[in-house]
């Protein structure tokens, strides 16, 4: 029996297995394309370094708290580790090795030079106030500053985590080599290294991927009804862009609930009202729904851009969409993209369709060693040019084998990282 529209929501990870068994079924599912690379599948079976870390911290009552924490480095074959680190009080060790393999993907799908890792707490950080969130983040930097670093391992914000925590993890390992190092994180404040267009560029790359994957399947984006779970960063940009397209914003479902209005909801103004009173429900001309229907709003495009594990065979059994564009890391659980594919709904895997934050953050990265500085449009035509080129490659893959565009993802990006690992060698 579904909730009733005004009970809060939680998005619920629905996994009949983990997020890391997520990610080696799918590794399993481009096997037989990998040639004489194959020999070295192994290698994207295995986090190349996986640290747990206590933090202790004082709470601003007097009393110590201690937090578990992590950094996981997948692969680092073709360059240093790169991924964002998240505050979450679902946070596991089998979550972040998940998340970090993604990262090694889709560095290598977009073909920038960094590997994949990952990083976390378990915490919910709303419980905490400011200077313990400061004295938390501190404390992990410290950490976990002897495997990160601006050619080791560079973190970046996920979820719940901002500029303002980034800034203090820069600070905290600076105080620690003894020099000032921006480039040891990304997703800066501008004022500290930061790149513009940074903010935006996840959801700006879902957008592309979507316009430009729709193009391909004859999807008119002029009047397409889009949905959209999770309305953070990714989902609203998102939304933006394709309202500005033309597209209709039907329905959107953050963690207070599902509000639906099938001749359109102005992102703007739902980012606005979301600010206001903390969550979406409440949004006026616009009706409730129970979490659940979510699932059954009529819609061409759904984007789901909120936690793992969203898309199970049951939901995926009743989507009216025509494409499917992951803007959250591993919301389609394998046994649902089966689904999809069999119903001939096209989807834009997450490796690639949200690789635009990662991208600017390796714009940023470079622009930190250079110190040397793009404009806001150099920026996002650099991005664009760059996704656009990377779809157009898995594209002409998945048509050549006739596969879906999730296996021609992992195709191209595990030839890269399976081409550096061989070339590399083994020492000793």
């Amino acid at each position: 029996m579904s909730a009733p529209a005004s009970q809060p929501l939680s998005f619920v990870k629905h996994h009949a297995h983990g997020p890391w068994e997520t990610y080696l079924a799918q590794v399993d599912r481009v096997l037989p394309y990998l040639g004489p690379l194959s020999r070295w599948a192994d290698t994207l079976k295995r986090p190349k370094r996986a640290l747990i870390v206590d933090v202790p911290i004082e709470m601003d009552d007097g009393t110590v708290r201690h937090f578990e924490g992590y950094r996981v480095q997948h692969n680092v074959s073709r360059g240093p580790g790169k991924g964002g680190v998240r505050y979450h009080p679902d946070v596991t060790l089998d979550e972040v090795m998940a998340l970090a393999a993604w990262m090694s993907v889709k560095n290598a799908a977009v073909n920038v030079p960094f590997g994949g890792a990952k990083g976390g707490i378990r915490v919910d950080p709303s419980r905490l106030s400011a200077k313990e969130l400061e004295r938390m983040t501190r404390r992990y930097t410290s950490e976990i500053g002897l495997i990160i670093g601006p050619q080791q391992d560079i973190p970046a914000p996920d979820v719940n985590t901002n500029p303002q925590i980034m800034a203090w993890m820069m600070d905290t390992y600076s105080m620690n080599v003894g020099a000032t190092s921006t480039g040891v994180v990304t997703g800066k404040p501008i004022h500290l290294g930061g790149s513009l267009g940074r903010v935006k560029a996840t959801g700006r790359g879902v957008f592309v991927t979507g316009r430009e994957v729709a193009r391909r399947i004859g999807l008119d984006l002029d009047g397409a009804r889009v949905a959209v779970q999770g309305f953070g960063n990714v989902g609203s940009v998102a939304a933006e862009l394709f309202a500005a397209a033309g597209a209709r914003i039907v329905a959107v479902q953050d963690h207070t609930g599902t509000v639906y209005a099938p001749d359109g909801l102005d992102p703007v103004a739902l980012v606005a009202h979301a600010k206001r009173q903390g969550g979406l429900t409440g949004f006026p001309s616009s009706e409730n729904l129970a979490p659940e229907a979510f699932w059954d709003v009529p819609c061409e495009i759904l984007i789901p851009a909120a936690l793992e594990g969203q898309l199970t065979p049951a939901r995926a059994a009743r989507l009216s969409a025509r494409l499917v564009l992951e803007g959250a890391n591993g919301p389609t659980l394998p046994e649902a993209d089966d689904v999809l594919v069999e119903r001939g709904i096209q989807v834009v895997p997450d490796v690639i369709c949200n690789a635009g934050g990662v991208t600017v953050s390796y714009f940023e990265w470079v622009q930190d060693f250079s110190s040397f500085f793009w404009s806001e449009e150099e920026i996002n035509a650099r991005l664009d040019k760059i996704m656009v080129g990377a779809l157009n490659r898995v594209w002409e893959t998945a048509q050549m084998h006739r596969i879906p565009l999730r296996t021609a993802t992992y195709a191209v990006a595990c030839e890269r990282i399976l081409t550096a690992r061989a070339e590399r060698g083994l020492y000793p």
